[in-house]
């Protein structure tokens, strides 16, 4: 019970015959103007009130928003619960444990460290599509999984019985966000607080940027990193600033053959142009009323790649009649409106909030669309698909000569990625002539296979040689998954085919859309080209896409092909599906399947033909693409709400492999010293109860100077460990084998691995590694070293060794939207323990500069308008920060000054830059944070 009511907002609302303890939102001044997701913080406020972290201004403060102003107010927001996945949840549960032992070493009692907040975790990140296109590839991939996961997955057990208020879904279940939408989210939340039964918005956040999913069933939330979770699960409110909230009218409706994918593709677009980064987004408007709740959960899915922290729909009968079909029982449901209507939450088209700024779409006017090469935002409409892809390809394929065309047969007209014979000369002379002649064919590198079984084939640039439907932004959406089932159905009786160099995967993001896809017979059509379930995860769209085809691999490694993916995803960042794929495109289920059969992006679908049916007529795509009504009929007639009620009755239960696994028992972690997986965390050794002060940074070295656009997924790869690196040294000592080296996401639990592992991502361009390769360009992670003579080009992790024996301190040049992509906590970990102290970027994604905050490296910006380019910067130099000790006499200073000197590795005649950098510690809590060297020691300081 709050300790403070200063508006007398405490009430009792009764529903059906169970009384519940509200805090009504009607007691604030100023409330009925706020826009929904506003009014849910409000009642957030107004139930947490305790007169310290949470204040009677506060709330007023929010009553009387002004939706002009610039966010400058700090509230403290309590989320009802916290979600997570198991790569970024494995370490919140590591250093959890970590935590039982500092605090027992500092004398406090270990059972403190006990989430205080319901902690809930999906597995769903670490299943691999190692094997596709058989009956037998999900029995198997399981298998594989548990081979490679059994330490972690004990790990995980042990965690679920040490710990009150967590539970784990167990692997092969379904994704986290879709779980979320379908079972785990409440919409209303309820739970006993002090003997009192108290209802109140559900509200969460996750250690994966998509939490926003849940936001299209009217729950506010959004992605944190790890290091943030943790704090939230022991009882620490997120501070933060009250937002501007972006009001986006819906008009119109969806028109035929435009999907939810197209839509909210169309949207990424309009958001990121208009600039949404740390601003709520909330749909609003009559529109709202005809877009299905699953179109809803697609578009909150993609807020992190708009930019905003949340997008939000209100509650409405959509949503009470999801809630209802996805199994909530009816005492739920009552709850959900009775509270939603006696708290100014359910929607109302006629009435229109206040917003900062106002966005309006038409739905009738989108238009089916793809995005790519290497980002979500690059918004390509699918008429212009083949033409885009001319252009792009310039930029990924390698040149070409005379001699390779003529070593390797081809076959037909750029780009050659059809099955047939070899050409004769003349056809190969005619390609060199038009190859010689410039143009898009100029990227034109065919490749011929002979494969142990089939027919040979040929591929060349711009090949697709990866087609997944996948992630939970479309799995979750049963009228793109049935439009793509439909679509197979009708390409098998055209008697179509993939192309046999495509893989082909399917991962449903919950049991439940198998049982659909069984019912309608669809799933026989999927596999019938190819699409076979490979696991419930995430699989392609964060990496888990397992090999190529083997002669696929080998020609496009041999011969340094850009060949494409096409997946149904929400990430398609350069190096993370596939490193064998340098050009990755998001697409709906249907135009996946589409895409299978073109098995090319250099293809036009209203102009080039899938293939021939069995008369011998050319097939094309509006030939096969299901009408509304057909998608429609077929989930009326397969979808019910007793398929939910039975998959999620035993969602905590497991099957028999994870039921048998052996799990440790105790209060603290008795750890393997022997493990490559679960180890240790390192952030608690030699910690004081003292506070050391906070010092300014001097004599630092710069570790690596980048462009824009650098994600968390360049920061801290979750895919492949390659041979080679750090990370796969460190394995081998260890005495694994390469095929055993799983992923970087899969070791999580594991600081060594992940450590060797930050900035190894093989696209990270790194322009300080230029000037010792003649201004080439040069991939991969990493650096220069200048401990050494001459400042040599060093792996990133054995340069940090060096300068960290030396003492001398590390520091990171960066472009815009820095750190942008997937919450990921060992981006800002792996950052810290390599000795990085700051890091000095145009502008920063919203969750990394506040990891980076919690892990202790401060976030800078370069002054408006100014880059490390354009201030003659090139990482050569000797970079001081002044100005940071004002922080231990309690004062954030709004800004620091940078000093860079030219040192011995510094071109001739390069002067010193002197600068004005913005420190972006932008509330009182983060620098709390900051001064107490993490928010992990913050924490644990205040609980002992």
């Amino acid at each position: 019970m709050a300790s403070v009511n200063s508006f007398g907002a405490q009430d009792t609302l009764r529903v059906g015959d169970t009384d519940y303890e509200i805090f009504r939102v009607d007691t604030v001044p100023g409330y009925d103007k706020l826009p929904f997701s506003l009014k849910v913080l409000l009642e957030n406020l107004l139930r947490t009130e305790d007169g310290a972290n949470v204040t009677k201004a506060q709330i007023e403060a929010l009553g009387s928003w002004d939706p002009d102003a610039e966010p400058d107010t700090e509230i403290q927001f309590t989320p009802a619960r916290v979600v997570m996945q198991d790569f970024t949840g494995v370490p919140c549960i590591v250093d959890l444990a970590t935590m039982r032992e500092a605090v027992t070493k500092l004398g406090g009692d270990p059972d403190k460290i006990n989430p205080l907040s319901p902690a809930e975790m999906v597995i769903d990140h670490s299943v691999i599509a190692d094997l596709f296109g058989t009956e037998n590839a999900l029995e198997r991939n399981v298998e594989l999984e548990y081979e490679r996961n059994g330490e972690r997955y004990q790990f995980l057990r042990w965690g679920q019985t040490a710990f009150d208020d967590f539970k784990v879904v167990p692997p092969g279940t379904g994704i986290v966000h879709q779980v979320n939408i379908e079972h785990l989210a409440k919409v209303i939340y309820d739970r006993n607080v002090d003997g009192v039964l108290r209802a109140y918005p559900d509200t969460c956040v996750g250690t994966d940027s998509h939490t926003t999913m849940v936001n299209g069933l009217g729950v506010l939330g959004w992605g944190v990193g790890g290091i943030e979770a943790e704090a939230a699960m022991l009882g620490q409110p997120v501070s933060m600033l009250i937002p501007r909230v972006v009001g986006f009218k819906l008009t119109g409706e969806i028109p035929a053959g435009v999907t939810a994918t197209d839509v909210v593709l169309t949207i990424t677009d309009m958001l990121r142009k208009h600039g949404v980064v740390g601003k709520f987004v909330e749909f609003y408007g009559e529109g709202v009323g005809s877009v299905p709740l699953a179109n809803r959960a697609t578009i909150g899915n993609m807020s992190p790649e708009f930019g905003s922290t949340a997008a939000m729909f209100p509650i409405d009968d959509v949503t009470i009649d999801y809630l209802r079909l996805t199994g909530r029982d009816e005492q739920t449901v009552a709850l959900v409106e009775a509270y939603a209507k006696a708290q100014s939450l359910w929607h109302d088209a006629r009435r229109e909030p206040s917003f900062s700024e106002y966005m309006e779409l038409d739905l009738s006017t989108v238009v089916p669309s793809i995005a790519g090469p290497k980002r979500p935002q690059d918004r390509i409409l699918l008429s212009e698909s083949k033409a885009q892809f001319e252009k792009d390809i310039l930029n990924y394929a390698s040149p070409t000569t005379s001699k390779s065309i003529v070593d390797l047969e081809s076959q037909g007209s750029f780009p050659a990625s059809d099955p047939g014979g070899a050409p004769g000369e003349e056809e190969i002379e005619t390609r060199e002539v038009h190859i010689s002649s410039g143009g898009p064919a100029a990227a034109s590198k065919p490749v011929r296979i002979t494969p142990s079984e089939g027919a040979p084939y040929t591929i060349d640039n711009g090949a697709v040689t990866l087609a997944a439907i996948t992630s939970c932004t479309n799995t979750s959406n049963p009228s793109v998954m049935i439009a793509a089932g439909l679509l197979a159905k009708k390409a098998v009786e055209k008697g179509l085919q993939r192309k046999p160099w495509v893989k082909t995967t399917l991962g449903p993001g919950s049991k439940v859309v198998t049982d659909y896809y069984e019912k309608s017979g669809l799933d026989k059509s999927l596999e019938a080209i190819g699409f076979y379930t490979v696991g419930y995860g995430c699989t392609i769209c964060i990496g888990n896409s397992g090999p190529l085809i083997e002669e696929v691999s080998a020609a496009v490694n041999d011969h340094d092909l850009a060949v494409t993916a096409v997946l149904s995803g929400n990430r398609n960042f350069e190096g993370r599906i596939s490193p064998d794929v340098k050009m990755n495109y998001l697409a709906s289920p249907p135009l996946v399947v589409a895409y299978a059969l073109a098995g090319s992006m250099h293809f036009d679908f209203e102009t080039d033909p899938l293939g021939k049916d069995p008369e011998g007529r050319d097939v094309f795509l509006k030939d096969i693409w299901p009408a509304p009504d057909e998608v429609q009929e077929v989930i009326d007639s397969s979808i019910s709400r007793e398929q939910f009620i039975k998959q999620y009755a035993t969602v905590f239960d497991g099957d028999e492999r994870w039921k048998n696994l052996p799990t440790p028992t105790g209060p603290v972690f008795e750890w393997n010293q022997d493990s490559t997986y679960v180890r240790k965390a390192p952030y608690f050794d030699d910690m004081t109860m003292e506070l050391t002060p906070v010092t300014d940074i001097r004599g630092a070295r710069v570790m690596a100077t980048l462009g824009d656009s650098v994600t968390t997924d360049h920061i801290s790869p979750a895919g492949n460990i390659k041979i080679g690196t750090p990370a796969a040294k460190y394995l081998e000592e260890h005495g694994v084998r390469q095929k055993d080296f799983n992923s970087y996401g899969s070791r999580r639990g594991n600081h060594e691995v992940m450590i060797r592992g930050t900035f190894a991502n093989i696209r990270l361009k790194n322009a300080l590694v230029s000037a010792v390769n003649d201004g080439a360009v040069v991939e991969g992670g990493y650096t220069r070293d200048f401990t050494q003579p001459g400042g040599p080009q060093s792996f990133i992790y054995d340069a940090s060794q060096n300068y960290q024996e030396q003492g001398i301190p590390l520091v990171i040049f960066g472009g815009k939207e820095y750190g942008s992509g997937s919450s990921r906590d060992w981006a800002a970990k792996g950052t810290s323990l390599l000795g990085v102290k700051a890091v000095i970027t145009e502008s920063f994604e919203r969750i990394h500069r506040s990891n980076l905050i919690g892990m202790g490296v401060v976030p800078l910006q370069f002054p408006a308008g100014k880059s490390w380019k354009s201030l003659g910067l090139d990482g050569t130099e000797v970079v001081s920060i002044t100005g940071l000790e004002k922080l231990n006499e309690g004062v954030t200073p709004k800004t620091v000054t940078v000093t860079a000197e030219p040192s011995e590795f510094s071109p001739e005649g390069k002067e010193t830059v002197t600068f004005e950098a913005v420190v972006r510690i932008d509330t009182p809590g983060e620098a709390d944070y900051y001064r107490n060297g993490g928010i992990l020691q913050y924490v644990l300081r205040s609980l002992v």
